[in-house]
């Protein structure tokens, strides 16, 4: 879910509520507590991965499904070592993970690599192997939630889901204050090809885009 609270409510504004789905997906920290009118009350599957799990109580959700977003054996280690009540390994990460989880173990899920290579190799068309010179690429949690809709939901919205590099101060998300220029110089993510996907899906009705063009 990306961009500022404003294309939130415009999106949201054309639904009744945006607590009628079956399934309402969000992703990594982005908060309900403080945001209910953009983003309803509801999580029934939250996609996040060690360095941007909840670790606040404030958070908790017990209806909530988490489901880890395997990116490197770390990821799995870490899980394994939280679950465990083992030491913590923090090596390996870009920034330090979570030490404690806020969901119950019958709350996580690991999410099946499958939809992970589905949206890197079939839908944005990524190499399996990238040049030396090159950092590998991978999907943004956001395109990974898009791949898992397509297996789960009958019919998907988007809402405030949307790239505006035409303005780099803009919000990346409806919560925090990362800009738009963060994503721009993020070099483990290729914004253009993920553009190209969401323009694709859009035009042709795969999904019904709630986004304020």
């Amino acid at each position: 879910i990306r961009r500022s609270a404003e294309y939130f409510r415009h999106a949201l504004s054309k639904l009744q509520s945006c607590d009628l789905f079956d399934e309402f997906d969000k992703m990594n920290n982005g908060p309900i507590l403080g945001h209910e009118e953009e983003v309803g009350r509801r999580t029934t599957f939250r996609l996040f991965y060690p360095e941007s799990v909840f670790s606040d109580p404030i958070h908790n959700d017990p209806n909530t499904t988490a489901i880890l977003t395997v990116f490197k054996p770390h990821d799995l280690r870490w899980l394994s070592e939280l679950l465990m009540g083992d030491k913590i390994n923090t090596n390996g990460f870009w920034k330090k993970p979570a030490l404690s989880l806020i969901y119950k173990p019958y709350q996580i899920r690991i999410l099946d690599p499958f939809i992970i290579r589905t949206a890197a190799y079939e839908l944005l068309h990524f190499p399996k192997v990238f040049p030396k010179n090159q950092k590998p690429k991978h999907p943004t949690t956001g395109i990974i939630a898009i791949t898992l809709a397509f297996h789960i939901c009958h019919e998907v919205h988007l809402a405030g889901f949307k790239y505006n590099f035409s303005d780099l101060k803009s919000p990346l998300h409806y919560y925090g204050n990362a800009t738009m220029s963060l994503m721009n110089k993020n070099a483990y993510h290729n914004v253009t090809a993920e553009q190209l996907f969401l323009k694709d899906i859009i035009e042709k009705n795969f999904v019904i885009n709630l986004t304020q063009d």
